[in-house]
């Protein structure tokens, strides 16, 4: 259960720091701790940070070099945000690429309790294969389950960038008993797109994450970068080439799906304060896990209901 009825939250919006078209993670780590510092003396308790935070999104290739940025779990990382949660006292929710073994490697994210502990940990369940987030090359498809995360500041529902799409991620999530959901996000558009369509899709983005909130009754965190990434492949006339314009917007929910506080496209330290207590009251009189049913719901196991 929760130890805070007001939950002093904050999400670290940023641009990549990157060198020769890879991330620097020693730069970025850096930053980090920082952000983390400044986030902490304002009050935070629960610091969220973006998708792959330690360099840039390097999925917009696919390039066996790249492999070379993963790490183990524990390793030098997990170690550093360890002892980071730790000396600020607060709960870090990370996002790293994780080297399981030789050839297998996940998308994951990593809980930190307020004491430097792991918590635990997600991996990426929704794997996406499009120009520009050629993730399926990188990462295998999570096999922990969607299992909330216990921590001091309450259940975290950990997911991660693509499963935000999923009603049914965040749904098994709520069954467990997740207080909060968060969404560590890289998500953008491409340049060439118009204005009309980048707007479309950055309100269907967060359309989503409002339904989520709204859909089971619990707050949501979603943390996304910002800047301009260009594409590795930008010499190419292939679609997705251009690179990707990160939108930010990260942004904090109430559990009716209402802004308690969003960000701008710039980097920024998303400060918020949770009410943990009204999930309670929103599904007192929205009861909408009462009137599943439960018995009628068997086909959202095939593919396709042909």
């Amino acid at each position: 259960m929760a130890k805070h009825d007001k939950l002093p939250v904050a999400l670290i919006q940023e641009h990549a720091i990157i060198d020769q078209g890879f991330g620097n993670a020693e730069a970025n780590l850096a930053v980090i701790e920082t952000r983390v510092a400044e986030a902490a003396a304002s009050g935070a308790k629960l610091v969220l940070l973006q998708e792959l935070h330690n360099g840039a999104y390097f999925c917009q290739h696919e390039s066996v070099d790249e492999f070379d940025l993963a790490e183990t779990i524990p390793g030098p990382s997990t170690v550093r945000v360890g002892k980071l949660a730790k000396q600020h006292g607060v709960v870090l929710v990370s996002s790293l690429f994780e080297k399981r073994a030789v050839g297998l490697y996940h998308n994951t994210a990593v809980v930190f309790d307020a004491d430097g502990s792991m918590a635990g940990k997600y991996r990426k369940m929704h794997i996406p294969d499009d120009p520009g987030f050629y993730e399926k090359f990188y990462f295998t498809p999570g096999d922990l389950g969607f299992n909330p995360i216990d921590t001091s500041v309450g259940r975290l529902g950990v997911l991660v960038c693509w499963d935000q799409w999923y009603p049914e991620a965040a749904r098994l999530m709520a069954l467990a008993g997740a207080e909060l959901l968060l969404y560590p996000t890289a998500i953008g558009w491409d340049p060439s797109d118009d204005q009309a369509e980048k707007n479309r899709q950055r309100d269907a983005w967060i359309l989503s994450h409002r339904g989520h909130a709204v859909a089971n009754g619990l707050p949501v965190l979603s943390c996304n970068r910002v800047g301009h990434e260009a594409s590795p492949l930008a010499s190419e006339k292939a679609v997705g080439a251009s690179g990707i314009d990160f939108w930010g917007n990260s942004h904090v929910l109430g559990p009716q799906g209402e802004f308690i506080a969003e960000a701008g496209s710039e980097p920024t330290i998303l400060m918020a304060e949770v009410d943990m207590q009204r999930s309670e009251h929103v599904r007192r009189i929205w009861p909408f896990l009462r009137d599943r049913r439960i018995d009628a719901y068997q086909d959202l196991l095939k593919r396709y209901r042909d």
